[in-house]
């Protein structure tokens, strides 16, 4: 679920707040997450970027202007490929917190090789798709490209730190209102405004949060609820960035914090080769959970609805506890489950009733 992978850019919504109405919790990881589409322009087959047919890098920069004028295919089958693969991703994600449990690794010694896995595969794909040039151009996007990749390094740390520390249902909870956090800094770094319905969204959502840390076991328990905070405000920032600053590779970016993570956890990482077991979940939280659920998100939201989208992101929220709960008996309590229904409720209310959300499928 590393919301990382879900993260786009949309240069073409007039306002923040209506950019997460249309697109639900985006993924990123992210996600992060998160309707991955081309511009309305390439689907129309118009403009210089469309006509020169190899456009693959500014494809996957993310989420585009579909509720703004974009076009999506009619072909029901189509359709549902796309319900598909967006459903996929979002299973994928939801396994990040089950393979954290698998790996019984310390947090730098599991950073460093899950970072050392999502490199290699999201700089293979970024390879693949758009030649070794792409990678190279990841030194020419300025001080917005350090900072994606300096708040990419902090979040997905702090998103590991915050699985070690406190239960999967109260990181995922915090999650859920990344759409809230991520307004709620628009409106102050670049004066996006904001609506009533907005700010009773999240009020509720936020009641909920509070609900859930006040119920915390512990101060390890409260510390995971802090990480995870600080790994959604993480992402949000970077959506902002985004925003603020252009169109930017994501993908290259995020192979390229991947990859700085390895030499920061070194020094603090475990001096030892992990057991296969250990390998094999690291792999597959770098590999799956990140590479792989990225690309089934962005092929499979250029083919449904940003709602339907927003919609079926939500997966990895109630899947991500339920995986952890039936391998590991992790269940959550009574007031984590309250509170998560609270803020889903809020997000759902939000979505659902945003009168410019786009329908057509």
């Amino acid at each position: 679920m590393l919301l990382n992978a879900r993260l786009g850019v949309c240069t073409r919504a007039t306002d923040l707040e209506g950019f997460f109405a249309n697109y639900g919790r985006c993924w990123v990881w992210v996600k992060i997450h998160f309707a991955y589409t081309a511009s309305s322009a390439c689907r129309r087959g118009v403009g210089p970027i469309a006509k020169r047919r190899n456009f693959p890098a500014i494809q996957e920069q993310g989420l585009a202007g579909a509720a703004h004028g974009g076009a999506y295919p009619t072909d029901p089958r189509e359709r549902r490929l796309g319900i598909v693969m967006v459903a996929a991703s979002a299973v994928l994600w939801s396994t990040a917190g089950l393979f954290v449990r698998l790996a019984t690794l310390d947090t730098p010694t599991l950073v460093l090789w899950r970072s050392l896995f999502a490199a290699l595969t999201l700089g293979g794909l970024a390879v693949a798709r758009g030649g070794p040039g792409r990678m190279l151009a990841v030194g020419r996007s300025g001080w917005p490209g350090v900072l994606f990749v300096a708040t990419s390094v902090v979040s997905s740390t702090a998103y590991v730190l915050s699985l070690r520390l406190t239960t999967v249902a109260n990181v995922m909870t915090v999650y859920a209102a990344l759409p809230f956090i991520a307004t709620a800094i628009g409106f102050v770094w670049i004066g996006e405004r904001v609506s009533a319905r907005f700010l009773l969204a999240g009020a509720i959502a936020s009641g909920g949060i509070v609900a859930m840390a006040g119920a915390s076991s512990g101060l390890g328990d409260l510390a995971g609820i802090v990480a995870a905070l600080i790994m959604t405000a993480g992402f949000a920032l970077q959506l902002v960035a985004i925003k603020r600053f252009g169109r930017v590779d994501v993908m290259a970016l995020n192979a390229c914090a991947a990859l700085t993570c390895v030499p920061l956890m070194l020094p603090f990482a475990g001096l030892f080769l992990p057991t296969p077991v250990q390998l094999l979940s690291c792999a597959c939280y770098g590999a799956l959970t990140t590479g792989f659920a990225y690309v089934l998100a962005l092929e499979g939201g250029r083919l449904v609805s940003p709602g339907e989208v927003g919609f079926i992101s939500m997966l990895d929220v109630v899947l991500g506890p339920l995986w952890v709960w039936l391998a590991f008996a992790e269940r959550p309590g009574v007031a984590v489950i309250a509170g998560g229904a609270v803020v889903l409720g809020a997000v759902a209310w939000y979505l659902w009733t945003n009168p410019d959300q786009s329908t057509a499928a």
